[in-house]
């Protein structure tokens, strides 16, 4: 029989707590927490004052290659593998600490809205870990960015250097320029 440890389940609590409050999906705080899925519905009603969310997660890599959508997401990704590198952090911690940061970095830029959901860094990073996408250099900035593993990258140029003739020119992007 297993010894329930009251410290051991007040930081997975802790940890359901700030993946909520980042906005994180259900199936993705039962991933990375051992609570119960009755546990984490209390919680998730408690913090938000709603139920969350229901539906199909977001599953496909071919988001994360679109223009901004790759911006924002090799950002995550550089600062993730940053964390697991040189801080020491690892697991859930780092997809926190990595997405803090990223939000961090995207209100810092006037108009910035994230693009990157916590549940889609999620995703990014179990497509990392199984070999789908990886980080590529720009062939003209030096920066590192989302590619899939099988795309061919000997003179690639990211959407930064090169943006799509159409990017910026949303509504959205109208209505904040006005």
């Amino acid at each position: 029989m297993a010894v329930k440890s009251v410290v051991a389940e007040a930081q997975q609590v802790r940890i359901a707590i700030e993946l909520i409050e980042l906005g994180a999906r259900l199936q993705l705080i039962q991933a990375e927490t051992i609570l119960s899925r009755e546990r984490l519905l209390k919680l998730y009603k408690e913090i938000k004052g709603e139920s969350p969310s229901k539906g199909m997660l977001p599953y496909s890599t071919d988001w994360f290659i679109s223009w901004q959508p790759n911006i924002h997401a090799s950002l995550f990704m550089d600062i993730y593998q940053f964390l697991l590198k040189n801080a020491g952090v690892s697991g859930v911690h780092a997809l926190i600490t990595g997405y803090r940061l990223y939000l961090d970095q995207i209100q810092g830029i006037e108009g910035g809205e994230p693009v990157l959901s916590i549940t889609r860094a999620w995703f990014l990073i179990r497509f990392f870990d199984a070999g789908m996408l990886q980080l590529i250099p720009c062939k003209t900035c030096g920066g590192h960015f989302v590619s899939h593993v099988d795309d061919l990258h000997d003179h690639y140029v990211c959407g930064i250097c090169h943006p799509p003739a159409r990017a910026g020119k949303t509504r959205a992007a109208k209505l904040v320029a006005a």
